[in-house]
């Protein structure tokens, strides 16, 4: 199994960005972002259930960004507009083979992709 993000760079506030995540090995029930910030824990995102139907976000991003995925090419998106420097992080995917649990906490989750950085200048 192996999870590979990308899409990040170096953004102006007011910008976007899309990240990709494409899986490899299986597919999972639950997929999501995470971002950790220097100095900072890791923290939730965005989740998405296999059929794309139930989608979560923290309250931060919330109507910012946007999570889907794309089961056919098995790979995970996450649209970001509106960036602001509070957004700078490295960005994470990950997957969760099985419903259930709490898919904001980070060890819920069975994979992690290796991380894409995200700079938002003010």
């Amino acid at each position: 199994v192996q999870l590979q993000a990308s899409g990040g760079g170096l953004v102006q506030a007011g910008g976007s960005l899309r990240l990709s995540c494409a899986a490899s090995g299986r597919t999972f029930s639950i997929m999501g972002w995470f971002r950790q910030a220097p100095g900072k824990e890791r923290e939730f995102v965005a989740s998405v259930v296999w059929s794309g139907a139930d989608t979560d976000y923290a309250d931060s991003v919330k109507g910012r960004f946007t999570i889907s995925r794309d089961n056919a090419k098995n790979t995970l998106y996450l649209q970001m507009n509106s960036l602001k420097p509070e957004d700078t992080a490295v960005y994470y995917c990950a997957a969760k083979q099985y419903y259930g649990g709490n898919y904001q906490n980070p060890r819920s989750y069975d994979y992690w992709g290796q991380g894409t950085q995200v700079t938002v200048s003010s």
